[in-house]
């Protein structure tokens, strides 16, 4: 028998059997359609926060923080970062940084939780002491002014440049500042209590940055107000600073690594050191963890539909033994049977593969609408006030893993239907009721 013809007479099979075929390769259906779901978002995640941190770090730039590292030092929020021995950064460190070699220059951020007010609008912001000319050396790119506003090089202590998302909380357009307003900045202590020095901060608004999107970890953030580091020392009443950005003369990964090395010998191995590069190539290794995870999860389902396909294959091949048994009067040979079972289930895996890769690409952009849209997940709120958008991503190893995977397990379960239907001889077929 010609190859086509074991094809078409596998095929005829199949169709002679519509119902049990159907619920067979829904089996695989379920299986490759939650293994193409849960990776192509997986994916999409991945490069949405990828993308997210790339903006809120420059690649060029360092990290110095003390307890545990720049989400430590950021998430201690109105106390700032420690060492279990004590050890603290202060404002003036940015000197004797800006004095090791490949070193371009370095500025201090002192950060802590607070309010801002303009008539009846109050919103919680993130208050972010910066020397401004050295901030806007490091960050060209996102700290830069819109709409007419200018960032100074020596700002009064009373200038204050606003985040996009501070603006326009709602984003649909309607500013709640203007550049030259005046605001009430008021500093939330750790107990909670509004604690406003010298009664009441007024604040000049100089400048309101463009939408950034980003974490902010260490760059601009849409969520946080920026004030002279002078003013934040004496609003704050520190010299604590929470963490050094330092910007280094180029990103190769030598300079990252002799920087690192000699400004935690500076400080005698009290402090940590994180790059941007570092975060991002960490970020890569654990979703790569995850995607493995949740791709073993998801084939389980297959394997299950693997075993029914077996058993499906094992009561065809009883429902069949005399068909067998007449082919093999004609003169079948074995392998031409077997053949005509493992076809029979490899097409069953095709369409199963081939349909849940469309079902699961489908489901994968409902839960990014989802996300994105808000209403179904707790979570999309977390989603959303980063500004990241997910977008699924089919790439083209997931697409022919999956279509590979859903053929193979059905064709490894069939083995031994098909096996054994090629052994059955003639005569004991025949006569079989």
């Amino acid at each position: 028998m010609k190859t086509r013809d074991v094809f078409a007479y596998s095929f005829s099979a199949i169709k002679l059997r519509k119902l049990r075929a159907g619920l067979t390769t829904l089996g695989v259906v379920i299986g490759i359609a939650a293994i193409v779901a849960l990776l192509s978002i997986t994916q999409g995640l991945q490069i949405a926060i990828t993308r997210q941190l790339q903006t809120g770090f420059a690649t060029d730039t360092l990290i110095v923080s003390t307890g545990g590292g720049f989400g430590g030092a950021f998430g201690q929020g109105a106390l700032g970062g420690a060492t279990s021995s004590g050890f603290t950064l202060v404002v003036n460190d940015t000197e004797i940084i800006n004095n090791i070699t490949d070193v371009d220059t370095s500025t201090a951020i002192i950060q802590r939780t607070g309010q801002i007010k303009s008539g009846t609008i109050v919103q919680d912001v993130t208050i972010v002491g910066v020397d401004f000319a050295e901030y806007q050396n490091i960050y060209s790119s996102t700290f830069v002014p819109e709409n007419g506003g200018s960032i100074p090089s020596n700002p009064e202590n009373d200038r204050v440049v606003i985040g996009s998302r501070i603006n326009d909380p709602q984003e649909n357009g309607t500013s709640l500042f203007t550049v030259n307003s005046t605001v009430d900045i008021i500093w939330l202590n750790a107990t909670g209590f509004p604690i406003v020095r010298n009664e009441t901060y007024i604040g000049n608004v100089t400048a309101i940055l463009p939408e950034i999107g980003g974490f902010g970890v260490g760059g601009p953030s849409d969520y946080s107000i920026y004030i002279p580091i002078s003013q934040a020392q004496s609003f704050f009443g520190t010299d604590e600073c929470n963490v050094i950005v330092v910007k280094l003369t180029d990103d190769e990964e030598a300079t990252i690594d002799s920087v690192s090395a000699a400004t935690k010998e500076t400080f005698k191995n009290q402090v940590s050191v994180t790059s941007a590069v570092a975060v991002l190539n960490t970020l890569s290794s654990v979703f790569s963890i995850i995607q493995l995870f949740l791709a073993g999860i998801a084939a389980i389902s297959l394997l299950v539909a693997g075993i029914g396909i077996m058993n499906i294959m094992i009561v065809s091949l009883m429902e069949r033994t005399r068909e067998i048994g007449i082919l093999k009067a004609l003169g079948t040979k074995s392998r031409t049977v077997l053949l005509i079972f493992l076809n029979e289930s490899a097409i069953i895996g095709l369409i199963g593969a081939v349909i849940g890769i469309a079902t699961g690409w489908g489901l994968a952009n409902v839960v990014a609408l989802a996300f994105r849209g808000g209403g179904l997940f707790m979570g999309n709120q977390a989603v959303a006030s980063a500004g990241m958008t997910i977008t699924p991503v089919l790439t083209a190893t997931v697409l022919l893993g999956a279509l590979g995977f859903g053929v193979g397990v059905s064709v490894i379960f069939a083995l031994y239907p098909a096996w054994r239907a090629s052994k059955l001889k003639p005569v004991e077929a025949l006569r079989y009721e």
